[in-house]
């Protein structure tokens, strides 16, 4: 069910993870209809969303609207504060470097993602950056919820983009 290659504080999927993934994957339609790459990522606290977001660095001309980016700016100005303490990040992809350096500025307790990204994958795939020595806040992850549902969404985008 999960894929816990080497993560962090391995940890297995719950009921709610499961839901949570599906919903984000929903919301990959939305990048992927305006042309974006289908990430998407939603930050649940209390069983309650408070924020969401997808992949929007082309249509907003800003490198740093990736998906969870969206999702943490959402769910900060949502609530007033930026450390988002007990919340878990949903994310279709793993993040990479810019995005878990956010996470864990944004103190999310936990970030569940589907599909593992072997060429900028920073949580697991090219380097462990919530292993970084010297970090004062530490994130529970768990890895390859939907896996194979998250990667066939990106490589049906891209196949698409080849033709």
């Amino acid at each position: 069910m999960v894929l816990t290659k080497r993560v962090q504080a391995p940890a297995t999927a719950t009921g709610a993870d499961l839901r949570w993934m599906e919903y984000a994957l929903q919301l990959t339609e939305r990048a992927q209809q305006q042309g974006e790459v289908p990430v998407a990522a939603l930050v649940v606290r209390g069983n309650e969303i408070i924020g969401e977001g997808w992949n929007r660095p082309v249509t907003s001309h800003d490198p740093t609207a990736h998906a969870e980016i969206v999702a943490l700016r959402a769910a900060a100005a949502g609530i007033a504060n930026y450390r988002l303490t007990g919340a878990t990040l949903y994310v279709t992809l793993e993040p990479c470097l810019m995005c878990a350096g956010a996470i864990i500025h944004a103190r999310i307790e936990r970030l569940v993602f589907g599909a593992f990204d072997p060429k900028r994958g920073a949580v697991n795939s090219t380097t462990h950056a919530f292993e970084t020595q010297g970090l004062n806040h530490r994130v529970t992850v768990v890895g390859g919820v939907l896996e194979e549902r998250c990667a066939a969404r990106l490589q049906d985008f891209f196949r698409s983009r080849r033709t």
